[in-house]
């Protein structure tokens, strides 16, 4: 019972294990400073996809406790992002729920619900360090084509239009600017680019000032106290007050939003996971992919029954929450609460915020994501990485974001499958007969085949080689494929008169292949050593 005990423990709450009393404090103003930057940024980025701004208030509620309760990063705040709000929004749009439904909400509860059920999986599976494998590259193209997709998409409503075009891709949001030109209200410009400057000034010069918490409380102050609510600024939806109560989502596009779910699934995961290790301080816990993988999806799915957007790490709220002095996830926490505070009594005052506002809190923080630095240090350093990135960016900007999610990550498959096919193999000197040769990679379904021609082709180059001595000390992994193809290569160095020895096989490939009789054989024949010098030196068996 002890044990059953301490397990729950550590499930529950693990950054909170070892906690001290001195760290209350940083904690506390950690939370407050990060609510400060997470809760206005996360409105804004459910104006991405028309949704209501409350919407984003209840993403910074749910999501972010269940990951305080599970998640291992003792800094990472967790609500929304501008890439999963821009991936949701397309998913929303290709689905035609925007176009199809008045209430597109259920839908978008059912959207998080099956990213939370994909991240779940995954963990069951154990596959956090695979997703991991997803190239740098393919993240800044997509990135770089969210960027763009959402800044041009600000433009309409930073020159006083109310809806959002960037959900409908990039070109449909240049097309939009154009039209927007003609309407443009110049008070509403005058309220756009002042804000605008207010955050890139206070983030250049006073990074620790929460810049879109200033923007909108001088927004709200200026439209209850001064004319400008007369002067043609649209202003948000009003807010309802209160928190929102359970709901089951819709089941009825379930099929439509499986593509965009996998793909916001993917990149949630992805953003979370590195947002973790970027603020990871010596002497803390590694960051466990899986434990990662649990806790995030459990956060989109135990969200999805509370409206929420899907939910991931964000790296600018996490870095004040750390900047902060954030000791533990008892920080996001303080946030939670913040929020729910905002949601209960703020409603009425929120609901004066002008449209330009979260406009341009979203411009300013999808400007960012293009990110031409890491192209430049693509192109010097790995010009297969550049073009994935490049490809995976312009894709996203003509065809759709979700496509360029399948493409950067087929381009990445073909990388890695190009890479496993490459033959590592080194072959030495015979010694009085015997033929060493060492594979010096990992054996896959992909280059088995062609290790086994490589070591067939090296003993039909040599004369007078009665036995191969084959060091697998790689074979961590087996595979059904990996084990007939070895057992066809035994076959035929048989009918050459050759014999095989394997050597150094590590115990977990050695565990799986004795369930195969080829193996179980090899070992009752004598013909496994622990080493590829024992496995030379052995003496040559006779046959027949």
């Amino acid at each position: 019972m002890t044990g059953a005990v301490a397990a729950r423990r550590r499930w529950w709450f693990p950054t909170l294990r070892g906690y001290q009393r001195g760290w209350l404090g940083a904690d506390i103003l950690a939370g407050l400073s990060a609510g400060a930057v997470v809760i206005p940024q996360a409105m804004a980025y459910a104006t991405i996809a028309n949704l209501p701004v409350q919407i984003g208030l209840y993403t910074c509620i749910v999501p972010m406790l269940v990951y305080a309760m599970l998640g291992g990063s003792r800094a990472m705040s967790v609500s929304t992002t501008s890439t999963i709000a821009t991936l949701s929004a397309t998913t929303l749009v290709s689905a035609g729920v925007v176009a199809d439904s008045d209430d597109p909400v259920p839908d978008l509860m059912a959207l998080a619900l099956l990213v939370g059920l994909i991240l779940l999986v995954a963990r069951i599976a154990r596959l956090g360090s695979l997703v991991e494998n997803i190239s740098k590259a393919t993240i800044v193209g997509v990135q770089i084509g969210v960027g763009a997709t959402v800044a041009v998409g600000q433009l309409p409503k930073l020159l006083g239009e109310t809806t959002d075009v960037s959900a409908h891709g990039f070109l449909r949001s240049l097309v939009a600017v154009g039209e927007s030109v003609g309407a443009a209200n110049p008070t509403t410009i005058v309220l756009s680019v002042g804000s605008i400057a207010v955050l890139l000034l206070l983030k250049r010069f006073a990074p620790r000032v929460p810049g879109p918490l200033v923007v909108v409380l001088a927004s709200i102050a200026l439209m209850a106290f001064t004319g400008l609510a007369d002067a043609g600024i649209e202003r948000i939806a009003a807010i309802p007050q209160g928190f929102p109560r359970p709901e089951l989502p819709s089941f009825a596009n379930l099929g439509a939003l499986l593509p965009g779910a996998l793909g916001i699934a993917m990149m949630a995961f992805l953003e979370s996971a590195a947002v973790a290790r970027t603020i990871r301080k010596p002497g803390e816990p590694q960051v466990d992919s899986n434990q990662e993988l649990f806790a995030t999806g459990a956060a989109n799915a135990v969200g999805s029954f509370f409206q929420v957007l899907p939910a991931a790490g964000g790296f600018s709220q996490s870095a004040v929450n750390q900047g902060a002095g954030a000791k533990s996830q008892l920080s996001s926490i303080v946030t939670v609460v913040l929020a729910v505070l905002v949601a209960l009594f703020l409603a009425p005052v929120l609901s004066l915020m002008p449209q330009a506002t979260l406009a341009a809190i979203v411009f300013v923080a999808v400007i960012g994501l293009i990110d031409v630095r890491s192209l430049v240090r693509f192109w010097r350093i790995s010009r297969t990485d550049f073009w994935i990135a490049v490809t995976t960016a312009i894709v996203g900007l003509t065809a759709g974001l979700l496509i360029a999610v399948a493409v950067g990550v087929v381009a990445m498959l073909t990388v890695v499958l190009h890479e496993l096919d490459k033959l590592r193999i080194d072959v030495e000197q015979p010694v009085d007969g015997v033929l060493p040769i060492r594979l010096m990679g990992p054996l896959y379904t992909a280059n088995v085949l062609a290790n086994e021609n490589a070591v067939l082709a090296a003993v039909s180059e040599r004369q007078g080689v009665r036995a191969v001595a084959l060091e697998l000390s790689r074979l961590v992994t087996v595979s059904i494929t990996v084990l007939d193809t070895l057992a066809d290569l035994d076959r035929e160095l048989a009918e050459q008169g050759v014999e095989l020895r394997v050597a150094a096989v590590p115990d977990s490939g050695a565990e799986f292949a004795r369930r195969g009789d080829w193996f179980a054989n090899l070992e009752r024949e004598g013909r496994t050593y622990p080493t590829l010098e024992d496995a030379v030196a052995a003496g040559i068996r006779t046959t027949g």
